[in-house]
C-alpha cells in the first residue's frame, strides 16, 4: 500500500530528525514526490518579484532525477526538467553538457569540500568569455524556519569567483560643425579595447533528509566593485512524498 508523507504530518512529530549527517546518501526520490516553495529574486537597486513554484517527480534513474516545474496552480503545462541525482544542474556550454551548479555532494559529511569550475565562450554580446568557480563546504546541522515549519538541516555553503573578459568596442559620437558658413557633419569614433572584468558569488543550502531536497536556498552575485546585484531566495512552502 502507498503512503503519502505531507509536511503536516512530519512537523507533527516535531522536528525532522537528523540521522547521521556523518553519511547522510543521496535522496531516494519517487515518481509524484511534490515540494512547492516560495521563490524570490532581487536586482539592485529595484527589481523584486515573486513566484510559487511547484516541482513535482516524474521519474528517476541511478544518474538522474525528471521532474516538472510550475507555478503553483497554474493551467498551463510544466516545463519537464532533468537533473542530476544529487540535484545537481546541468546546461550546454561551448558545445558540451556542463555542471553549473552541485549544491551536494552525497553522501554529505561535516567539514566536507568539493569544487566547480567551468568557462563559458561568448555568453552573451558583453563578454567574450566568463569564468566561474565555487568551492562548496558542508557546514554543519542548523536549525532554519521557512513557511514548511521548522526543520533541523545540514547547511551547505559556497563562495567562489568570476571572471569576464569584456569584448571589444566602438563608441561613435557625431556633430554638426559649422565654419565660415559651412556646415559638415563630423563624425568621431573611439575604440576600447577588451578588459577584464571580476565579482564574488556566495551560495547556501539547508538540507533534509526526510524531505529529500533542500528547504531552503539562497544565491548571490557580486560585482567588481563589491555591491551585490542579484540575489535569489528559495523556500519551502509544503511538500508530499510517497513512500511503498
Amino acid at each position: 500500500m502507498k503512503k503519502t508523507i505531507t509536511a503536516a504530518m512530519l512537523l507533527a512529530m516535531g522536528l525532522p530528525a537528523l540521522a547521521n549527517a556523518q553519511s547522510a546518501p543521496a535522496p531516494a526520490v519517487k515518481a509524484g514526490d511534490t515540494w512547492t516553495y516560495v521563490n524570490t529574486f532581487e536586482r539592485t537597486p529595484s527589481v523584486w518579484r515573486q513566484t510559487h513554484d511547484e516541482v513535482t517527480v516524474l521519474r528517476s534513474t541511478q544518474s538522474h532525477i525528471y521532474y516538472t516545474s510550475k507555478q503553483a496552480g497554474s493551467t498551463q503545462a510544466p516545463n519537464e526538467v532533468v537533473a542530476g541525482a544529487d540535484w545537481s544542474r546541468e546546461r550546454s556550454i561551448n558545445g558540451a553538457e556542463v555542471v553549473v551548479n552541485r549544491p551536494f555532494q552525497f553522501p554529505l559529511s561535516s567539514g566536507k569540500t568539493w569544487n566547480l569550475g567551468y568557462t563559458e565562450d561568448h555568453p552573451n554580446k558583453t563578454y567574450s568569455s566568463l569564468k566561474w568557480s565555487s568551492q562548496y563546504r558542508v557546514v554543519d546541522t542548523e536549525t532554519v524556519e521557512v513557511p514548511a515549519g521548522k526543520f533541523q538541516a545540514i547547511k551547505v555553503e559556497a563562495e567562489g569567483d568570476w571572471v569576464g573578459q569584456i569584448e571589444p568596442t566602438q563608441t561613435v559620437t557625431q556633430a554638426v560643425q559649422t565654419q565660415q558658413g559651412d556646415t559638415a557633419m563630423v563624425t568621431h569614433a573611439q575604440n576600447a579595447g577588451p578588459r577584464q572584468v571580476t565579482g564574488r558569488t556566495y551560495k547556501a543550502f539547508w538540507y533534509v533528509p526526510e524531505i529529500g531536497r533542500w528547504v531552503k536556498s539562497v544565491e548571490e552575485y557580486y560585482g567588481s566593485n563589491g555591491v551585490r546585484n542579484e540575489r535569489y531566495t528559495s523556500e519551502l512552502e509544503s511538500f508530499k512524498r510517497s513512500t511503498d
